[in-house]
């Protein structure tokens, strides 16, 4: 019985934390920039001044991108230098084939200051099986 009280206490603070691990995917969803693709292509319609960024690679590209899509290859070595061309207070939507390289470009554009930037979930592969 002596035990009681710590074993009671560490059986609170296991369910604090196993409740607030949940709130974190939450969270991590709401602030990763992942968008669906209605909202991504309905953003991208009303935005006059959007940068859309395809971040896939060149070959990738030439079998078949977003109308006025710019590619910026994730993987390429100019890939730094030609985000820094970009207005960082305009939106800019990113997208790749899966959504892999554009979420790690996402977190690159938003640790360099860009103020707006949607990713679009599921990447092109998603939105041309549309």
């Amino acid at each position: 019985m002596k035990n009681f009280p710590i074993l009671s206490f560490f059986i609170v603070l296991l369910s604090f934390t196993a409740c607030s691990s949940g709130n974190n995917a939450a969270t991590k969803s709401a602030t990763d920039g992942k968008i669906s693709i209605a909202d991504f292509k309905a953003k991208l319609a009303n935005t006059p001044n959007a940068q859309l960024i395809d971040v896939r690679t060149p070959a990738e590209v030439s079998k078949g991108t977003l109308k006025n899509a710019v590619n910026m290859d994730f993987r390429s070595a100019a890939f730094d230098t030609q985000i820094n061309t970009l207005d960082k207070s305009k939106p800019v939507f990113i997208f790749c084939q899966s959504g892999g390289r554009s979420g790690n470009g996402y977190k690159k554009m938003k640790d360099l200051g860009f103020s707006e930037v949607y990713d679009m979930e599921g990447g092109y592969g998603a939105w041309s099986k549309q």
